[in-house]
């Protein structure tokens, strides 16, 4: 059906004579007649039935990018596309083509085929999925460091079916950043012994947590264990508030007790004062400016040693015992 801005053309047959109708009477040619009524009937019509059925192009827009998961080994980012549609019937969605950029460097693309179908004179948010693998962006570029941000542009492109209008291709960009974590250095800064005996040893460990990551770390919880050679002395999970600022060191002090009567040979070592290993692993759960991380901490190899603060032995379960790191 044309537009209601065309007219259509109508040829009359008789080349120009006079026409009888069924009662025998003339019907004289000109305006008013027959014929300029169907043109106003047809004009009539295509503008009712455009104003009915309006069809037309979809809009669609990036409303959002969210990062439903983070770790050290990816980011899944969920992006958001807002698609409406102003017609009177369902369009499908074809395809969906996405790009993630930095800097003008690809880091991940693909297609999502068949992608659904948008409702009649309605709206839908279109979820795209796409996953970032960090060893895969360091691999190919190595100016990409552990523990930056990066900008990143997000390029859609939905392409439509619409009825009448045939298919069509709707480009979308979102920009933002997203981080490439590198976990936190722990280390054993010193042991205090607040009650030394063989039955049971109370003491304070501190803990030394260096944030390398360009954004600060919220600290929610500390999970660990700690290894003196090959004896487990102490575990703890703690639900404890700090900030690790970026690039920063944070201390925490944490309180156990173990039996050194149970243990092997590392610890009357450390007793005697010599140095023995340890091993710290453990994780950590962060807030981040891009989310909840989990983030895992390890030390081993460390070599720690007690020192006694008085030499008088005497004295030994009165006095204050410090870790010493070599």
């Amino acid at each position: 059906m044309s537009s209601s801005s065309e007219n259509p053309t109508v040829t009359e047959r008789g080349g120009g004579k006079d026409r009888r109708d069924d009662d025998g009477g003339e019907k004289k040619e000109g305006g008013g007649g027959f014929m300029e009524k169907v043109k106003d009937f047809i004009h009539d019509i295509g503008e009712k039935i455009e104003g009915a059925v309006g069809f037309g192009k979809p809009t669609a827009d990036v409303s959002g990018v969210h990062i439903p998961h983070i770790s050290l080994h990816r980011a899944d980012l969920v992006v958001d596309v807002l698609i409406k549609n102003p017609n009177p019937v369902p369009i499908p969605l074809v395809d969906i083509d996405y790009l993630i950029e930095s800097d003008g460097r690809k880091l991940v693309s693909g297609l999502i085929p068949d992608a659904g179908t948008i409702h009649a004179h309605g709206e839908e948010t279109v979820k795209i999925p796409i996953s970032l693998i960090y060893d895969d962006i360091k691999s190919t570029y190595n100016d990409i460091k552990p523990g930056s941000i990066i900008p990143y542009l997000v390029r859609v492109v939905l392409l439509i079916d619409v009825p009448i209008i045939g298919r069509i291709k709707l480009p979308l960009e979102k920009s933002g950043e997203i981080p490439i974590p590198y976990k936190p250095d722990v280390d054993v800064e010193k042991i205090k012994f607040h009650r030394f005996s063989f039955e049971e040893t109370t003491a304070t460990l501190h803990l030394k947590l260096e944030n390398k990551n360009d954004f600060d770390l919220g600290l929610n919880m500390l999970e660990y264990e700690m290894w003196l050679g090959d004896d487990s002395v102490a575990s703890a999970e703690l639900t404890e508030s700090a900030t690790i600022e970026k690039q920063g060191i944070t201390t925490m002090q944490v309180p156990f007790s173990f039996r050194p009567k149970d243990f092997g040979s590392a610890v009357w070592d450390m007793i005697r004062g010599r140095g023995t290993g340890y091993t710290i692993k453990g994780k950590i759960d962060v807030d981040t400016p891009f989310g909840n991380m989990k983030l895992p901490i390890s030390k081993e190899g460390g070599t720690t040693r007690i020192k006694k603060d008085d030499d008088d032995d005497d004295e030994l379960e009165e006095n204050t015992f410090s870790a010493m790191l070599k």
